[in-house]
């Protein structure tokens, strides 16, 4: 039977079964599977399945959920009704892992222990250790509660360590605190994250030639702060879209409760993809924030500062080389900016070739971005011109690799066409690798 004709098949459902279930609570079950008696044909009953099955699964507390349909039988079975069964395994033990995991710039050996559906309800305990391949090592506990809601919230605490270096700038940091987090969708696709954040934190010196400038701000320092960061997102790959726009905004308001650190600090991301001819794509990217001392006399440290530059935003410099150097360290500032347009197109001779083509696209490009401590006006038009004064201009071509889903691989020939005094600029070959780029 055709597709169109199962539309014209009248069938609703008597009955739901999960089988399978041993811990999980019954009233998440209940809301999950409530939409399949809304049916009135056996098309509706076969999406309302598919997407029941899809919730079911992201309750966290099954590991594998499948379909069963039958007709109904027994006493009180409507002459077109149907039974669903929906055959569940649950996550019985506790799970370990070892994985490679990609930041900015570097990459990851993650081990990791997981302890799911603690209390029947999607609730989970994880652990975490990494070490990357830049010295940075972490290590966190983290609590998960979803709570099963229309706006798919969800809480979690966690508490962590992490130690980085930061060689551009000629710094390392040690960092131990404790993060609470509330997630929750305020509209389908807009996603919001409200967070308070306390951490004691340790800034050192790398060695001897380290700056003045970075050596004062040397030390142990206490932050707790608030944050929101909303994310809308209607791109069809995290990595390679072809079409959609993702908006980020991040605002942290620093000195809330206590330490001795206290700022504003404001973060925006844009992206605009567009598809064009023969499978290649238009994207447009900016990025802009801006940081500021509070009133009551509490400040920044060096590390809350803004820094820009390197193989993940304006390409063609050395990570964290445009703006404000001293004695060859990037000290950061407290506003920046930067835009740019990319060009993806399959690689000519993969075009067709199935899942390796999927994962290489040629990649042409041009950035721009400007980076320090502007004194801004009241006039719109001035803040412009200051701003894009002495702004910074790259372009280049290359190859760019798609890992998994989540990450992001780009070699690239760059050309710095406009550079400053004191910046580091990186020309000829460039490699980068991410999860974010502009």
């Amino acid at each position: 039977m055709k597709s169109g004709q199962l539309e014209t098949v009248k069938a609703t459902v008597d009955k739901v079964h999960i089988d399978g279930v041993r811990k999980t609570k019954e009233d998440i079950l209940v809301n999950a599977v409530n939409q399949m008696f809304e049916v009135n044909d056996f098309t509706s009953v076969l999406l309302k399945s598919k997407e029941t099955k899809s919730i079911l699964s992201g309750l966290g507390c099954f590991k594998k959920v499948d379909i069963l349909i039958d007709t109904s039988q027994g006493p009180g079975a409507s002459p077109d009704g149907l039974e669903v069964t929906f055959l569940v395994t649950e996550y019985d033990k506790p799970m370990g892992s070892i994985n490679t995991v990609v930041g900015d710039n570097e990459g990851s050996v993650v081990i990791g222990g997981h302890l799911p559906n603690l209390k029947g309800r999607g609730e989970s305990l994880s652990l975490e250790y990494s070490h990357g391949t830049k010295k940075s090592s972490a290590f966190n506990v983290t609590f998960l509660k979803p709570l099963h809601n229309k706006s798919k919230a969800s809480w979690n605490a966690s508490v962590f360590q992490g130690l980085a270096d930061f060689p551009s700038s000629g710094y390392k940091e040690l960092n131990r605190g404790a993060i609470l987090n509330f997630d929750f969708n305020s509209v389908p696709l807009v996603r919001h994250t409200v967070s308070w954040e306390g951490v004691w934190r340790n800034l050192r010196c790398i060695n001897r030639s380290t700056a003045f400038a970075v050596r004062e701000h040397s030390g142990h320092s206490l932050k707790s702060s608030l944050k929101h960061a909303l994310v809308a997102d209607t791109r069809d790959s995290n990595v390679f879209p072809t079409e959609g726009v993702l908006f980020r905004v991040i605002q942290e308001y620093a000195g809330f409760g206590g330490g001795n650190i206290g700022f504003l600090k404001h973060d925006a991301e844009f992206q605009l993809n567009i598809p064009l001819f023969a499978d290649a794509v238009f994207q447009a990217g900016a990025i802009a924030g801006h940081l500021q001392s509070l009133p009551n006399g509490k400040t920044y440290a060096l590390q809350d500062r803004h820094f820009l530059g390197g193989p993940v935003n304006v390409r063609g410099f050395e990570m964290r080389g445009v703006g404000p150097h001293s004695d060859g360290n990037s000290i950061g500032a407290e506003t920046y900016w930067a835009v740019g347009a990319h060009l993806f197109a399959p690689l000519p001779f993969l075009r067709g070739k199935g899942g390796l083509s999927e994962r290489f696209r040629s990649h042409f490009f041009a950035t721009a971005g400007n980076i320090g401590n502007f004194k801004l006006g009241s006039s719109l038009k001035e803040n412009m011109g200051i701003l894009a004064e002495n702004f910074r201009l790259s372009y280049g071509i290359g190859i760019a690799l798609k890992l998994a889903e989540v990450a992001r691989v780009e070699l690239n020939y760059c050309w710095p066409r406009r550079v400053m005094k004191g910046d580091r600029p990186n020309p000829g070959l460039q490699f980068g690798i991410g999860l974010h780029f502009l």
